[in-house]
């Protein structure tokens, strides 16, 4: 997860960039950090796709075989 001060960073950059404008200096801190968010959404996104198991109205595992790979081989992202 990332810090309240980065996702405070991340908020105030966004809005100056829309009013003002920023810098190269802010928009290269603005683009990292961006960048920082989403490797951290999607790496959280996928260990919660991990304790997903779909099941089918009898009852019958039915999840993805891609899901099941992955969460065998966790190293691995999911296609």
């Amino acid at each position: 997860m990332l810090s309240k001060e980065k996702l405070q960073r991340i908020n105030e950059l966004a809005k100056r960039a829309k009013t003002s404008g920023l810098t190269k200096k802010e928009e290269n801190e603005q683009n990292m950090l961006r960048k920082e968010y989403l490797q951290t959404f999607r790496a959280s996104f996928k260990n919660h796709l991990h304790s997903v198991t779909v099941v089918d109205e009898n009852g019958n595992d039915v999840t993805p075989d891609a899901l099941k790979e992955s969460k065998r081989n966790k190293d691995n992202p999911l296609h």
